[in-house]
């Protein structure tokens, strides 16, 4: 957590709203593959990226910066998973678009979330739960729970790392955009959904209601 998170209040972002700032890069990605030669043919600028893996890339890219800006905007800090997420995106983006090899951004949610489940789980061997960093906000819960969440979160992590690589690798490009839109985002609301038992169990705000 940063020093300008720990001390300055956020302002709130109506749920909403934080949901399109969150998905609407990933949909923009997904029009613009499955519509690239329409939008090279009325944007003929566009065609110049290169096909319509490459247009979508440029968009992407374009879409997560004005999504960061955006959030900044509104609430003047940038938590640290869309911050370090963004930064990968416009990396391998543009080297997805110099090399003109589709391999960097495909490769991109592997190297993310492998990142992340490295930090969590690396943060628990020195006795860290780093998730309670990122949503103290969201969340009031005992060290245990936190422990707990963390480690779940850290693999998971690592199973969505795997599971890019065996998508990315395995099937087309067309059905790896649609796998990262589709299926990585519901396997992701699941899974939090999955984890309320225990968040309700080590809650501090329910013992302390008890």
């Amino acid at each position: 957590m940063s020093t300008i998170e720990a001390t300055k209040p956020q302002k709130e972002v109506s749920p909403l709203l934080k949901l399109v700032l969150e998905l609407g890069p990933l949909m923009v990605f997904f029009f613009a593959n499955s519509r690239g030669e329409w939008l090279a043919g009325h944007f003929p600028t566009l065609s110049e990226l290169g096909g319509p893996i490459f247009i979508a890339t440029g968009l992407f890219m374009a879409a997560t910066a004005i999504a960061l800006v955006v959030s900044w905007m509104l609430t003047r800090t940038l938590p640290m998973m869309p911050l370090i997420s963004g930064i990968v995106v416009l990396v391998f983006g543009a080297l997805t678009l110099w090399l003109q090899n589709d391999t960097f951004i495909k490769m991109k949610p592997t190297i993310v979330n492998t990142l992340f489940g490295t930090i969590l789980l690396g943060g628990l061997l020195f006795g860290k739960s780093l998730l309670g960093y990122v949503f103290h906000s969201a969340f009031k819960l005992d060290e245990d729970g936190w422990r707990k969440l963390t480690l779940r979160w850290g693999l998971f992590f690592l199973v969505l790392a795997v599971l890019n690589e065996v998508i990315w690798r395995s099937f087309s490009t067309d059905f790896w955009v649609a796998f990262k839109v589709w299926g990585t985002m519901p396997i992701t609301i699941l899974f939090t959904l999955a984890q309320m038992p225990l968040i309700m169990k080590h809650s501090l705000d329910q013992d302390s209601a008890k």
